[in-house]
């Protein structure tokens, strides 16, 4: 994430790129602009070599690292995490409960939905996984051209 820190007297001024899009080609833009302003302002920037984290971050990271099982991820920023092939089961109980489920769904949309919680399975994993679930009557699966679908009804979910 991009922050830039300007500081104008005792004034200090942060503009983040959450606030903005910014991409290589625009960067050079805004920093000239930016620059271009400061002398008419007497401003000044700041640079920092750590990270600067607001205190509003620090409580909303502080309280969901205290609930069981939260976890935090942007897929836009970051890689999914690899799950071992053993992980995956209980992985796909969470779209479950997030009822992912309650409509047919094929493997790939599966692991796709799997990367947007922040997680990586290999087709393979999660296509045995969901046949095992459905040989135990964990989940439903029926197939139409030549597609199979896994599904949970109402009543699976009741139990």
């Amino acid at each position: 994430m991009a922050r830039i820190k300007l500081k104008l007297g005792e004034n200090e001024i942060e503009v983040d790129s959450r606030d903005f899009y910014v991409d290589n080609q625009t960067l050079g833009e805004i920093i000239e602009s930016i620059s271009n302003h400061l002398p008419e302002s007497h401003a000044k920037v700041v640079y920092e070599t750590e990270p600067v984290v607001n205190s509003s971050e620090i409580s909303a990271q502080s309280g969901l690292e205290s609930l069981d099982d939260a976890e935090i991820f942007e897929p836009e920023f970051n890689e999914p995490t690899r799950l071992a092939p053993n992980e995956v089961k209980s992985k796909l109980r969470i779209l479950e409960t997030s009822r992912f489920f309650d409509s047919p769904r094929t493997v790939s949309e599966t692991v796709e939905q799997l990367r947007e919680y922040g997680w990586a399975a290999s087709p393979l994993d999660v296509s045995k996984a969901l046949a095992k679930m459905a040989s135990n009557k964990e989940i439903l699966k029926n197939s139409s051209e030549n597609r199979t679908h896994y599904f949970v009804e109402e009543s699976l979910i009741a139990n």
